[in-house]
């Protein structure tokens, strides 16, 4: 019996937890110990402890007898197919889902780390390791989906690294949301990145990383006892941090849409994962004001020949956290707009996700609710599911 059984789902936020020695059959020889050096000094002994106890466990026989019963209780490095590339269709099977993105974990946090830092040889050899990684990983079952990272931070190797990526069979690109240091996200010398993507129907996508990022560095000094992460440590994000999270994507997508780049670009698609979408109607509708109020000395907007929320409506899909109120975003926003999601391994997906979106989403109609759990994903994704959606 799977955990979803009434109806067609796509996931639009999975992940692999990544071991210490992830990147090494990947990783080019001339920066291959600078890259290792920095992942030994993240990982700690308590990290590779849990690795080794998780590891020792999927070797278990009484321990996977319970793969069924335990799918969505078990997180992290003990999730079945967490990072063992052969269990991870029948993660599939058991959920019941006909497709998942995959995104990386410990990289996605390391990249954007690396972005705004001054090594980029180490950036970019890192990124292609990582998505060589990831395609590895998801060729296991044709309904895995690799998402690969995409540097920014280069204006030249940004446009060769979408195209590495896309070319090696990476389903979709991820990107920062913060701005790379010396330029814009939007910036015109990017238009090589976004045009590959349309070309190859895969959408760009923003995904939460560095969730403190884009909070003040004394925010955490209040005087009072250090808050834990979901996770028990300091990596993730906590209650301060969620209410700054959707900074991030609203700064991109306001520059990809009043800098005309999604204007030029009409079939490239965005998505937002993991990032909240309870902050979107508001935005939708803050876009518009600000429209209006500029449009007529701005020439970047006399060039739009949509509202701003019209572009969001067109190209860009966001997952709501299971805790947010779907069902009014999705009235608010509108029906194109929301995807379902899991988190899967993660702690903060919660051990039920389908049934606090199924309970949020029940007054919305059935029309709504088939967009929201199946075809939003299946506009964002294209061609990358063909197969993946009868």
């Amino acid at each position: 019996m799977a955990y979803i059984e009434d109806r067609l789902v796509h996931d639009a936020d999975t992940h692999v937890m990544e071991t210490a020695d992830w990147l090494e059959p990947y990783l080019d020889s001339n920066v291959g110990e600078r890259v290792q050096a920095l992942i030994a000094a993240d990982f700690g002994a308590q990290r590779t402890e849990e690795v080794a106890t998780a590891s020792k466990l999927q070797d278990d026989v009484q321990f996977r007898g319970k793969d069924s019963e335990e799918l969505m209780t078990r997180k992290n490095y003990r999730a079945i197919g967490a990072n063992r590339r052969e269990d991870r269709p029948r993660v599939l099977d058991l959920m019941g889902v006909a497709s998942q993105l995959v995104f990386p974990t410990y990289f996605n946090v390391l990249l954007e780390r690396l972005e705004h830092g001054e090594d980029l040889e180490v950036l970019y050899a890192t990124a292609s390791a990582t998505n060589r990684a990831q395609v590895a990983f998801c060729s296991e079952d044709s309904r895995l989906l690799a998402v690969g990272y995409v540097p920014l931070a280069d204006l030249e190797r940004a446009n060769l690294a979408a195209e590495e990526a896309i070319e090696m069979g990476c389903k979709a690109l991820l990107i920062p949301s913060a701005c790379p240091k010396n330029h814009a996200t939007s910036h015109i010398a990017l238009d090589g990145v976004w045009a590959r993507a349309s070309e190859a129907g895969v959408p760009v996508l923003f995904h939460v990383g560095l969730a403190d990022r884009v909070l003040p560095a004394a925010h955490a000094i209040n005087g009072l006892p250090e808050v834990a992460d979901f996770h028990g440590g300091d990596e993730n994000f906590r209650s301060i941090s969620y209410m700054a999270i959707s900074a991030g994507p609203m700064q991109a997508l306001s520059l990809l849409i009043l800098d005309g780049v999604l204007e030029r670009f009409p079939a490239l698609k965005v998505g937002v994962i993991e990032l909240g979408a309870v902050w979107v109607p508001g935005f939708m509708r803050q876009l518009d004001s600000a429209f209006e109020a500029f449009a007529r000395h701005e020439e970047r907007l006399k060039t739009l020949s949509l509202k701003p929320s019209e572009y969001l409506t067109r190209q860009v899909r966001v997952t709501p956290y299971p805790t947010e109120p779907t069902g009014w975003i999705i009235e608010q926003a509108g029906e194109n707009v929301c995807m379902f999601s899991t988190d899967y391994p993660h702690v903060e997906g919660g051990r039920n996700p389908y049934g606090r979106f199924l309970a949020s989403t029940q007054g919305l109609s059935s029309q709504a609710c088939e967009r929201f759990f199946r075809h939003n994903f299946e506009d964002l994704m294209g061609s990358a599911i063909e197969g993946a959606s009868s």
